[in-house]
């Protein structure tokens, strides 16, 4: 498919840290409508206002992408205000302690909230973009995070999916796999984070590899190519590697 258009109304949730709100200070700017959400309030209304000032007309929404009805109320309001051209599905959680079930309800049932209430919309326009956050360790499951691997594994093979089932339609689907990003998640870990990278940097990256319509968005390279090659490597090698690896927590 070929370049998207600039997006004007875009949807971000978990915007109140980490790649969420990098995104969305990345893309605040005059002419950008924004909706944002999370489930701080103070941190969401800092970075609304942050927003605002860059330029952009902000809405912030306290809401939990598990709730499905208030997900497809909010984004369907939203998209008859003005036509949503981007949403960036990024709510997630990164527990080790937390239920399993837990881990999946938001990482992949908050995905599919945020998307399910706008795809039939967009497929009728004829236009706009999904962007699916998943994660290098949804390349391959990885120790002590078997809950956060799988979750974000389902992400990825549903962003590729989804792509090519609505290519034919006109609606880009990208999927969004980071590897180690400044956030809160990353301030409590107290293990090596190999190439670990600023949020700003990541959302700047993020940006105009979306504008370019990628398939896929994995970085930072390194970690990219090791995620790729645990997949691809036979099992007894894979092993061997990918417990030389830092435990993610998840």
């Amino acid at each position: 498919m070929p370049k998207r258009p600039a997006p004007r109304h875009i949807c971000i949730t978990g915007a109140s840290s980490g790649i969420g709100e990098a995104l969305a200070l990345t893309y605040a700017e005059p002419g950008i409508r924004l909706l944002l959400t999370g489930q701080n309030p103070i941190r969401c209304k800092a970075i609304a206002d942050a927003c605002r000032q860059r330029g952009a007309l902000v809405e912030s929404v306290i809401v939990d992408v598990t709730d499905v009805d208030a997900m497809a109320v909010l984004l369907r309001a939203a998209d008859d205000l003005q036509p949503l051209d981007l949403v960036i599905a990024n709510a997630g959680i990164a527990d080790s302690t937390a239920d399993p079930r837990r881990v999946f309800e938001v990482n992949v049932m908050g995905v599919i909230n945020t998307v399910d209430p706008i795809l039939e919309r967009m497929k009728h326009r004829g236009a706009g973009q999904l962007a699916l956050v998943s994660s290098i360790a949804g390349y391959r499951g990885l120790p002590g995070a078997a809950a956060y691997s799988a979750s974000k594994a389902a992400v990825r093979a549903w962003g590729e999916a989804l792509r090519g089932a609505l290519a034919p339609h006109g609606v880009g689907v990208t999927t969004i796999l980071p590897g180690f990003v400044v956030s809160r998640i990353t301030d409590r870990n107290t293990f090596p984070m190999p190439f670990l990278m600023p949020a700003d940097k990541a959302a700047a990256l993020i940006r105009r590899r979306l504008a370019k319509n990628r398939a896929r968005i994995a970085f930072p390279w390194q970690m990219a190519l090791i995620g790729w090659l645990l997949s691809a490597l036979p099992g007894w090698l894979s092993d061997r590697l990918v417990n030389r690896l830092p435990a993610k927590d998840g």
